[in-house]
């Protein structure tokens, strides 16, 4: 019974929409289907292009995958399973309902609003919490990983509708033994959201990601990027020279203490910076924790639905996956129709 067979060991998937285009890859919402009625929402990652056709990209994809699948943390997104049909190599990973940090500080700047500090300090202690997870990360033999993830930027930092947070997209990570690395070649990274270290193409380890940690942290107190340019080169060299301002007088409602904690994280002497993600979360917690009571997923998530409106979404939002949005993306995608059409079995 050969069909049966194939039946049984398929993972079949089904695209819904786009949900998100960079400059390497794509991310599409769709519908795992299993036996007897079994359906599983989930996100799918594709390289873009030409890009997939292209060796070191592949390579690097397939080390991306790798290096996740084994990152189970409830501040980064998980990852399910790689697999490849008719050459193209895909990624399916926990699909989160939500925005990125980039779309939430835009609808942010649209309403007028202001984001209460202590969430802002929130925000971040999960991101520093997912981080001191992937940096601890040994192997099976007990060997550090040394995960440098160098790519922490909003676009790359998810928020759930229900107030989770979450660090996705180590497609840029270098991690020992997973992904190639041309570290003092290349630059990676987005200019404004580099560490010294990478804008100077030098050699990274953990604390760089602290560093880009501190930009998102002010970028969130502040509403804006202090270090972003007019081109790339502007930024990195801002990165690499620009004085550290002064957060208590940009912010009037920037307490002392947590300009102390800026300061620190955005320290170009790497010795005289956080030294690891652990301690840098310890003064963020201790900051809106030390009174008492203190936000949580909960308070987020109850900010970002009023911001968003979520509770007025229909069952056709994008967010939701509705059946006119399905209808929509068979008709509509046809690059993307075709590859999950091509995306028949997979084994686990």
């Amino acid at each position: 019974m050969p069909e049966l067979k194939t039946i049984l060991g398929e993972f079949r998937y089904e695209i819904v929409h786009q949900i998100y285009v960079g400059g390497m890859g794509e991310v599409y919402e769709a519908l795992q289907h299993g036996a007897r009625g079994f359906v599983k929402r989930v996100a799918i990652k594709v390289i873009r292009g030409k890009l997939a056709s292209q060796p070191d990209f592949i390579a690097n994809f397939i080390g991306e995958a790798r290096l996740v699948a084994d990152l189970i943390h409830t501040n980064i997104v998980q990852t399910y399973h790689l697999g490849e049909s008719d050459g193209t190599c895909f990624i399916c990973m926990e699909l989160i309902r939500g925005v990125n940090l980039e779309q939430f500080l835009n609808r942010l700047q649209a309403s007028g609003r202001r984001l209460p500090i202590e969430l802002a300090v929130f925000i971040v202690s999960r991101i520093a919490r997912g981080l001191a997870y992937a940096h601890a990360k040994r192997d099976r033999d007990g060997r550090l990983l040394d995960i440098v993830h160098r790519d922490i930027n909003p676009k790359n930092i998810l928020i759930a509708f229900e107030g989770d947070v979450k660090l996705t997209d180590f497609g840029v990570a270098k991690a020992r033994g997973f992904l190639k690395d041309k570290e003092g070649e290349e630059v990676a990274g987005k200019p404004e959201y580099m560490s010294p270290e990478q804008a100077d193409f030098l050699i990274t380890d953990r604390r760089s990601d602290l560093f880009s940690v501190g930009i998102v942290l002010s970028q969130l107190l502040t509403g804006s990027n202090v270090f972003r340019g007019q081109s790339p080169e502007d930024s990195r060299n801002r990165v690499l020279k620009m004085p550290i301002p002064d957060f208590c007088r940009l912010v009037p409602e920037i307490e002392p203490r947590l300009d102390q904690i800026l300061q620190k994280a955005l320290q170009r002497e790497l010795s005289a910076r956080y030294q690891s993600a652990d301690e840098l979360l310890y003064d963020l917690e201790f900051y809106i924790y030390h009174r008492g009571y203190g936000p949580t997923n909960e308070t987020l998530g109850k900010f970002i639905r009023d911001l968003f409106q979520e509770d007025t979404f229909g069952v056709d939002d994008p967010t939701r996956g509705g059946t006119a949005h399905l209808d929509k993306a068979r008709s509509g995608n046809s690059r993307a129709s075709s590859l999950f059409e091509r995306i028949k079995s997979q084994a686990p």
